[in-house]
């Protein structure tokens, strides 16, 4: 996918000058060797870091280097104020990690107390008020440390990103949404650029796509995709239009940015000028890396593109929209596993998801649209959308939020689509997440999140818990398991 950060790590050791600055090049080297046993390109800093002038000097090599997101390795009990120092003025993400002692046999000149080394460190960024990566369990041996730089390579990706990252927009949020409400700085407090245009401006550069050159070519594309899911073949042109418009007005509006993702309104107006519903477009566009949101939520095309960088794939958006009949539930019942019904619920949208993500997807017309806009008429304008079961596999669902005051809050919880036929409309799936019953009551109702979750086709929730740390996010929900009350959970 082009239109995400690509990851430049690199390590660098530090050393406290009371301690063998030897440990620590020793300790780096072997790390770096236990790297490319494991495939894990990540560049060495020849820098070891003492006192400050040491900081100047691997600023510069780093630059030259082009690294992008460092890992500082406490090789002993480091320097704490040129270690602050360093991830203070290094421009990317940052990681702390430290090494743990060897042998038993070795600890007299051979400590490296980085154990204790790591918690002035974390007091002394504190103090600075930054937000490194810090794992879990941040002082190992070098096979430990390698999972630990593997996830912070992914998150180091979303935040580069983010950091790079247009929103466009197109037009207010239907009437009675308010769900989805937007506040825009704290985008602006992330680093994220949003640019705001109205359904007009949408519709200026769709009719100034027509008849453009790249329209056959796109079509073609569409037609191998969709197979035998291509039902009506002659609405492929103006559906090539309308993506054709969309990327080339990202192209040229991208400005100082390097990545761009749209929250488009697409109803209800949409369909009596455009003459059809834009979701098949926007299942294409997610699937090469640029989410495109439903109804002008723009928070959920930004949590949907968390979830692209963190797996490399693509994503969608779906509403958490309706409970699985029992009848369902029994005659499912070796599928369903030992899932509760309230664990239970199907993700729908009118057909957004990716085909890749979708069984035996088609273009079909979206039904609800069709009652309100075409009632008792074969159906026109409201054709466009790629309907089809989700692919079954792990899945992680992720909201990042603002409140009206621009507060920013986020959940994240991990699940599957299970196997089971839900024999509806649109692109859907049955979801099944522990606790998702008390999720939905103590999170998703009490905190005020919207109808809207994006969701990621794997298990990142790791991942996303540790970058909504880094950003600093305070407000962070996760599916508790049993046992484990919420804070508003009735106890009896």
């Amino acid at each position: 996918m082009n239109n995400i950060a690509q990851v430049n790590p690199g390590i660098i050791a530090v050393s406290r000058d009371c301690f063998p600055i030897e440990l620590s090049e020793k300790r780096r080297k072997r790390l770096i060797g236990k790297c490319k046993e494991q495939k894990l390109e990540i560049t060495e800093i020849d820098t070891i870091i003492e006192n400050e002038k040491d900081v100047l000097k691997a600023l510069d090599e780093l630059k030259k280097k082009k690294i992008n997101a460092l890992i500082i390795y406490l090789g002993n009990f480091g320097p704490e104020t040129p270690t602050v120092l360093l991830a203070e003025r290094f421009e990317g993400p940052v990681m702390i990690v430290a090494a743990a002692e060897e042998s038993g046999n070795d600890l007299i000149n051979g400590r490296g107390d980085a154990y204790c080394g790591m918690l002035n460190t974390s007091y002394s960024c504190g103090l600075k008020k930054l937000k490194p990566y810090i794992p879990e369990y941040p002082v190992g041996t070098t096979d430990e440390i390698i999972p630990m730089i593997q996830d912070f390579i992914i998150i180091a990706r979303i935040r580069l990103s983010l950091k790079r990252l247009k929103i466009f927009s197109f037009g207010p949020r239907p009437a009675d949404f308010v769900a989805c409400n937007a506040p825009i700085k704290p985008l602006y407090d992330l680093g994220i650029e949003i640019m705001e245009n109205s359904e007009l401006d949408l519709f200026e550069i769709f009719n100034a796509a027509q008849g453009n050159p790249r329209i056959g070519k796109v079509v073609e594309e569409m037609q191998k995709e969709l197979g035998a899911g291509n039902t009506y073949p002659p609405m492929l042109p103006k559906l090539a239009q309308y993506e054709i418009a969309l990327t080339e007005f990202m192209e040229k509006n991208l400005g100082a940015s390097d990545y761009g993702i749209f929250a488009n309104k697409c109803w209800p107006s949409f369909e009596k000028y455009f003459g059809f519903v834009p979701c098949f477009i926007n299942s294409r566009m997610a699937t090469k890396g640029i989410p495109v949101s439903c109804e002008v939520d723009i928070y959920g095309s930004l949590s949907e593109y968390i979830g692209t960088c963190a797996t490399g794939l693509p994503a969608t958006i779906l509403d958490i929209n309706n409970t699985v009949p029992y009848d369902t539930i029994t005659a499912a019942s070796d599928k369903v596993k030992d899932y509760k019904p309230s664990d239970l619920f199907m993700g729908f949208h009118c057909g957004n998801t990716p085909s890749c993500f979708v069984v035996n997807p088609k273009i079909n017309y979206q039904l609800i649209m069709h009652r309100l806009m075409e009632p008792d008429q074969e159906p026109d304008i409201t054709r466009g959308t790629l309907e089809g079961r989700i692919v079954p596999g792990d899945i992680t669902i992720l909201r990042l939020q603002s409140t009206a005051d621009t507060r920013l809050k986020a959940y994240v919880a991990q699940g599957e689509v299970l196997p089971i036929e839900p024999r509806s409309f649109g692109g859907i799936g049955i979801i099944g997440i522990r606790e998702m019953g008390r999720f939905y009551r103590h999170v998703l109702i009490e905190k005020r999140f919207p109808h809207h979750t994006a969701v990621a086709f794997k298990h990142i929730g790791k991942n996303v818990f540790s970058l909504f740390t880094m950003l600093g996010i305070d407000d962070i929900s996760y599916n508790k398991p049993k046992g484990d009350l919420y804070k508003t959970e009735n106890p009896f």
